[in-house]
């Protein structure tokens, strides 16, 4: 990894080193070692402070190189509980943690001739073919892609919002085998409510409370309290915290899709890229990665190829997203806040792996209407709906 000059060309340069620039970079990397290659990132270390989850569905076969290296642990399935249904799937499901992102990331940048990694400096200016850096130095770049993560999402139109304060327990002798990626039993506030836990090792837990809420307001010292008070109800013993995560991810359904002839080209969370319903962004983030790497940078610099990998990827994105997105609105305006649990519980009765295409964005048109099939979920008001469109207008 070379110093870069001041003025200095390059072929590709990213701007943010959270998750999506990072995948890009290194599967880029990986098909042309010599590519000259710039990445800023305004924070000490890439990737931030963040856990990321995916089910081994979510991921293509040309991306396992890459995203090998940086999972920290897997399991064989995972288990959700709700009221109602209790239920373990045998899919795998693996993490990746942001310290693991930033190790694994800053050798492959430092081994690669041509790529430069600048931290600890934000962009003062973003151009279509160059960025200019807090310090005054300028880059030119034939490709300029800006992934800088959820705070710049805007929505036009209704939303919700993901939110989560997590706690990185010493727990020893804790008990959980495989990850909970939902347990809805306990008491719901603030919309939807509920607990997520990975077991990290047999001494260590990583515990989340989790809401689908309206409002973006986020209490850490009363989530802090509500993990430790869970725990102890259910005898698992902390011995300490070793460290907390926290994240507000806005969910709208109605937004604008990812566009492949955008310049700077977008990314990541601030492109859309993210699941419209869970918020998992690490298969978006993924394959928006092999499809950038499987396209001609040159071309896509001068030009955006109608037929190129990234515009197929876009394509793909825009034929899932609507319905996604619906499915979104109808938890978020069909259902009072204390009720949205009934629509995953419901969900959960379908076949393994339809659930497994619905975490992938890969739905057929046959497991859309399976989703709809039978009785809607408890809850379901038409007129909740009708007074909150009211209200908006």
């Amino acid at each position: 990894m070379g110093e870069a000059a001041d003025g200095t060309d390059f072929d590709v340069a990213f701007v943010g080193g959270g998750l999506a620039s990072v995948l890009a970079a290194s599967m880029l990397l990986e098909r042309q070692p010599a590519l000259r290659l710039l990445l800023v990132e305004r924070e000490p270390r890439l990737g931030g402070n963040h856990t990321w989850c995916f089910h081994a569905a979510d991921l293509p076969r040309a991306a396992a190189r890459v995203v090998a290296p940086l999972i920290v642990h897997s399991w064989e399935g995972y288990q959700v509980r709700f009221p109602s249904r209790t239920r373990r799937l045998a899919s795998p499901y693996a993490c990746v943690t942001s310290e693991r992102l930033d190790q694994v990331a800053t050798a492959r940048l430092r081994e690669a001739a041509n790529a430069t990694l600048i931290v600890g400096h934000a962009v003062r200016e973003l151009k279509e073919h160059g960025v200019v850096l807090d310090d005054g130095r300028s880059f030119r770049a034939s490709l300029v892609i800006a992934a800088t993560g959820p705070e710049q999402t805007v929505a036009r139109g209704g939303r919700g919002y993901q939110k989560f304060f997590g706690l990185e327990l010493d727990a020893p002798g804790h008990g959980i085998d495989e990850p909970v990626v939902f347990d809805a039993c306990i008491p719901q506030r603030d919309g939807f409510r509920f607990m997520y836990l990975l077991p990290l090792a047999h001494d260590r837990l990583l515990v989340e409370e989790t809401f689908f809420s309206e409002t973006h307001a986020l209490d850490d010292a009363r989530s802090k309290q509500e993990i430790l008070a869970y725990c102890a109800a259910r005898g698992i013993h902390v011995r300490g915290v070793q460290r907390s995560e926290r994240g507000v991810l806005p969910m709208p359904w109605i937004d604008q899709d990812f566009s492949a002839s955008a310049r700077p080209l977008l990314a990541g969370y601030r492109a859309g890229l993210f699941h419209p319903v869970t918020g998992y962004s690490f298969p978006q983030a993924v394959r928006f990665a092999v499809a950038l790497a499987d396209s001609d940078l040159t071309q896509l610099a001068r030009e955006p190829e109608r037929d190129s990998p990234l515009a197929e990827f876009a394509r793909e994105q825009a034929a899932q997203r609507p319905y996604l997105r619906l499915l979104t609105r109808l938890l978020f305006t069909f259902f009072e806040p204390s009720q949205r649990y009934h629509v995953l519980e419901h969900f959960y009765r379908l076949p393994e792996r339809l659930i497994e295409r619905f975490y992938a964005a890969e739905l057929t048109p046959l497991d859309r209407a399976r989703i709809f099939l039978g009785a809607p979920p408890r809850g379901f008001s038409v007129g909740r709906a009708l007074r909150g469109q009211r209200e908006a207008s």
